[in-house]
């Protein structure tokens, strides 16, 4: 059966071509959620317009979030969230110059009136996770494959005990 009900949609948009290790695996969990991912290298500093641009126009694109990527300075979420209503995710990127503390200060530290969600330094499957419960309200399949995804990790945890258990008593 067709359904005219549209896919979920998450930008990604990293300051540099250097953060996409760490936002590899945010596009694939996404993905794996069945969430359409677009994905961009996009400057706060050196293409301000661009950022402007793409921030104003990502909800008539059919965005629903953006996941915005950043180092040092860390300005690209919270300058994407000046030009959009969508709920932007800062993801701090580790740095080399205070490992990436300095990313996180700079992407949490948003004037009153212009909030950006932050997840932790390198945090890119949080990031993913964030977008897919903020967006579970509107599509009850992602809030389906999210209580399935969070089954999952108690199982695995409970495996885990498990084989420390057996440890244990061989260790006895």
């Amino acid at each position: 059966m067709f359904s005219t009900e549209k896919k979920p949609k998450v930008a990604v948009v990293m300051g540099s071509d250097s953060d996409y290790p760490v936002l590899k695996g945010c596009i694939k969990l996404l993905k794996d959620f069945g969430v359409e991912v677009e994905a961009m290298v996009c400057s706060a500093h050196r293409t301000p317009e661009k950022a402007a641009q793409f921030a104003s126009d990502a909800e008539e694109n059919g965005i629903e979030v953006i996941i915005a990527a950043a180092g040092k300075a860390a300005h690209l979420p919270g300058v994407l969230a000046a030009f959009t209503p969508l709920p932007v995710i800062g993801l701090p990127i580790k740095s080399s110059t205070m490992d990436g503390l300095d990313s996180l200060l700079s992407i949490v530290q948003m004037p009153s009136g212009i909030p950006v969600a932050t997840v932790a330094i390198d945090g890119g499957d949080n990031a993913a996770l964030l977008a897919v419960q903020i967006m579970s309200g509107l599509h009850p399949e992602l809030r389906k494959k999210m209580k399935e995804y969070k089954a999952g990790l108690a199982v695995k945890v409970e495996q885990k005990n498990a084989e420390l258990q057996k440890k244990l008593l061989g260790e006895e």
